[in-house]
């Protein structure tokens, strides 16, 4: 697609929450970006986190859900993940900046005598810290505009100094080059029968006391906003009446570029930096997904066994993995949610019958592990269609060393350090290292795969990149015992050897892998192995109708 031709310089687009939290501020970027994509613009979508961790790779799933690792080996907010499967573009460490990374630039710097003589403070050593952090993408020359989330809710006391870093930034670069889209809720009041709009402008008043007007208002509703509520709102909020955007409550995410695209956002955004609104977006093979996904031709029923079963955001690159894979194959894939705990040598079989595919999911500790290893086992014996992820791999592996070798003792040295047979042991690497955050081994690894498997069967390659997150491996001292009674290494880091793909050739489906094919699957390009899985999975179902 032609670039348009009036492009200088980076355009800057920052996106705010007001009212609540949980609004959806990264599809709302997510969507905008795919229409300025579609529209021939290069784009990439950054996202700002208060809080004062590094990263989100210490928190539990419970607290932040999913951690996204980015090619670079960056552990990241979950949003990230919603910008590479709507845009199709890998992210990066420069992709997700924290408050705790800001502040450890600064101290670092401090430390190293960069500000000699003077006090550091906030303001401006702080601010200015974000907003080199901003403009890194923007200096790289790949980008037309950068989209800036800005995490948490307008007032919080932790947001203050990104919104007085934007403010800085719209005075230094120009009006026409950065401009503030303000994401807030529209509530409805059953009693009353009506929508308010008091809580957008006390949220609007907030910011402004900052000293940032929003120029563009994305108001989350469940009921569509008529045109009195938009003039109030354009009153009250010292915006345009066609700055008001609607953002009604959708079935699908996917759902959401065709209402923004509909409701004009993408062409006010581009009025407002003074960008050409000549290029139309298509949104073509969006739709055609769209269509797909709206209209499938069979359904299938895939058991997903986890610890954070409660949150299913804590599997969030899962879940719309399932969906680009169902999709691809004209499949509806309905996840049955089961927690490993849950498990007992009475209820397996109630539990898991008439799923037609079984996923064991990532995770740390030994919380739930017993259940896991239960239900490959359940999967393993009935011939039921089976993918094992991480963790999920490493209780695969277990499991097998257990009841088909015959190392009744076999376990990982995570959960039993003195066990008599660790078949998945620390990586040596890792052994001398005490700290957690970011030490794990991150990013895309390659991995050599046997021809005669289903992993090439799924791929049509044989080298493979694939993201990582882990300390624990396949301990290559049990690789010959296990290879003799019937699990194959189908996939190797041809550099460090490392197990990376197990499979059983016996059983219909049975794959397991060391790293996370989820965090690669986009709407355009759905994971070839979740492909594979979902398509066996209705072969599973068609055979035992």
């Amino acid at each position: 697609m032609a670039k348009p031709s009036n492009m200088k310089k980076t355009k800057y687009i920052f996106v705010t929450g007001g009212v609540s939290s949980s609004l959806g501020k990264g599809i709302i970027a997510a969507s905008l970006a795919k229409l300025l994509q579609e529209r021939g613009y290069s784009v990439t979508i950054q996202k700002l986190d208060p809080y004062i961790n590094i990263d989100p790779g210490t928190l539990n799933p419970y607290e932040h859900g999913e951690c996204f690792v980015t090619e670079d080996g960056a552990e990241t907010d979950l949003d990230l993940g919603h910008y590479e499967r709507f845009l199709n573009i890998k992210t990066s460490q420069a992709n997700n900046v924290t408050t705790g990374k800001i502040y450890q630039s600064v101290i670092e710097k401090e430390r190293r005598g960069e500000f000699l003589g003077k006090t550091v403070q906030v303001i401006p050593h702080i601010t200015n810290e974000i907003k080199d952090r901003i403009k890194i993408l923007g200096n790289t020359g790949e980008y037309d505009i950068v989209i800036t989330e800005i995490g948490g809710t307008v007032g919080d006391i932790e947001s203050l100094p990104y919104i007085e870093a934007v403010r800085q930034l719209k005075w230094e670069l120009g009006a026409s080059n950065i401009i503030v889209i303000h994401l807030t809720l529209i509530p409805y009041l059953a009693a009353a029968k009506e929508l308010k709009t008091k809580p957008t402008q006390h949220s609007v008043k907030l910011l402004m006391e900052s000293g940032l007007s929003p120029n563009i208002l994305v108001c989350r509703t469940e009921y569509p906003l008529n045109d009195s509520i938009k003039e109030k709102l354009a009153l009250f909020c010292n915006v345009q009446k066609e700055d008001v955007i609607e953002s009604i409550d959708a079935k699908t995410i996917y759902e959401v570029p065709n209402l923004m695209l509909k409701e004009g956002l993408d062409k006010v955004v581009l009025e407002k930096l003074q960008l050409s609104t000549e290029v139309q977006p298509t949104l073509n093979e969006w739709n055609i997904f769209l269509n797909k996904l709206n209209n499938p031709k069979n359904t299938v029923e895939i058991g997903l066994i986890g610890k954070y079963v409660e949150l299913q955001d804590a599997y969030k690159s899962i879940v719309e993995a399932f969906i680009h894979a169902g999709t691809k194959n004209d499949i509806k894939v309905i996840i049955k949610w089961i927690h490993s705990e849950s498990f007992t040598t009475k209820n397996i079989q109630q539990k898991l019958k008439g799923l037609n595919g079984i996923l064991v999911a990532p995770g740390f500790g030994e919380r739930g592990i017993e259940g896991k290893i239960s239900a490959i086992q359940y999967a393993r014996e009935n011939k039921i269609p089976f993918l094992g992820i991480c963790l999920g791999m490493q209780m695969a592996v277990i499991e097998f060393a257990r009841n088909v070798v015959g190392l009744k003792d076999a376990f990982s040295t995570e959960m039993d350090a003195s066990t008599k047979h660790p078949v998945i042991d620390l990586m040596e690497s890792q052994k001398e290292i005490t700290d957690k955050g970011g030490t794990m081994r991150l990013g895309a690894w390659k991995c050599l795969l046997k021809k005669d498997s289903k992993s090439y069967q799924a791929y049509q390659t044989e080298i493979i990149s694939e993201r990582h997150r882990h300390r624990y491996e396949f301990n290559n001292d049990y690789l010959e015992q296990i290879t003799d009674a019937g699990m194959i290494a189908t996939g190797v880091n041809p550099e460090t050897n490392l197990v990376e793909i197990i499979e059983i050739p016996s059983h219909p489906w049975f794959v397991g892998v060391q790293y996370h094919p989820e965090y690669k699957s986009t709407v355009l390009n759905p994971h070839p192995l979740f492909v594979d899985f979902v398509k066996a999975a209705l072969k599973y179902q068609l055979n035992h109708e």
